[in-house]
């Protein structure tokens, strides 16, 4: 029985703002996501028993602290059944490094959204309902490609495609929680208490996205892992004509114009104390057919 087959592809931040904290307590973001061809497999699979999760990495939960399976609870219920969720058995095939700032949980619920809704027939607009209530960077994960995020990165609006190139990964062996670096960049810049905010227009956004370069979590994140500001040196150092620290961290990535260069620098620096992953920035219209949207 080979069941149904989706992807879920990683995500980076090429760029990331925290213009202060909201009156609900999450923090504003200005944020341009970036789909990877790097992808975690989901196989949903018919069974006669409860919902369950299988992984082939130990580290990643199988139990309801996974948003997969949040996900499914959710589908369940919009479908108008009742009870826990049944007949269905998720298998991941883990390839997006988990504490990285590539998006991986996310992707996930947002594939295994998609891949429920179709079978239990819950339409588009309620599976984005659900994907907004499980996570800010889920939406995201239903258009792909190049967009902006605002409000608290949920907000999207489609970006030009960025320039196709070579991305190098570089994952340390720490992860770095999402709410651990946002700790550390409230207490660092005194932010978090100090400033309210309203929610910025995406009026004009499409070009001044790019150009508001920089990730906002890096230097916090770094003061208590050096090694990020390391990589990120050393990635530009080997030819990288961008380099950052990806969403809280702890992954940094280096984009490449040319794939010879770019596999340099995956071989140079990776390490028994470290992951390097070669991949490359996917655009909407293909980041669509390769998810099923």
């Amino acid at each position: 029985m080979t069941g149904t087959r989706v992807r879920a592809l990683a995500k980076i931040n090429l760029t990331l703002r925290v213009l202060g904290v909201r009156a609900d307590g999450y923090h504003e973001l200005r944020t341009t996501f970036q789909s990877l061809a790097l992808h975690d497999t989901l196989t949903i699979r018919a069974t006669r028993r409860p919902f369950s999760i299988e992984c082939d990495d130990p580290a990643c939960p199988v139990d309801r602290t996974n948003l997969v399976w949040r996900a499914a609870e959710r589908v369940w219920r919009a479908a108008g059944r009742r009870g826990a969720p049944r007949g269905v058995r998720v298998r991941i095939e883990k390839r997006i490094p988990m504490q990285a700032g590539l998006g991986g949980g996310s992707s996930d619920a947002a594939a295994a959204l998609r891949a429920l809704g179709r079978r239990w027939r819950v339409s588009r607009v309620t599976l984005l309902q659900i994907a907004a209530s499980l996570g800010a960077d889920v939406p995201y994960f239903f258009e792909g490609g190049t967009a902006l995020g605002v409000a608290r990165g949920d907000r999207l609006s489609p970006l030009p495609d960025h320039p196709a190139a070579w991305v190098v990964l570089v994952v340390p062996a720490f992860g770095v929680s999402t709410k651990d670096a946002y700790g550390w960049f409230d207490r660092d810049t005194r932010a978090g208490a100090a400033r309210r905010v309203r929610p910025p227009s995406t009026a004009g956004a499409g070009g001044g996205a790019h150009a508001d370069a920089g990730n906002d979590l890096q230097s916090p994140a770094a003061k208590r892992h050096p090694e990020i500001a390391r990589l990120v040196g050393a990635l530009r150092r080997h030819g990288a004509h961008s380099a950052a620290m990806s969403g809280s961290g702890s992954a940094v990535f280096g984009l490449f114009k040319k794939r010879p260069q770019a596999l340099l620098a995956t071989r140079a620096l990776a390490s028994a104390t470290r992951r390097t992953v070669l991949t490359r920035t996917v655009s909407r219209a293909r980041y669509r057919r390769l998810v099923g949207n």
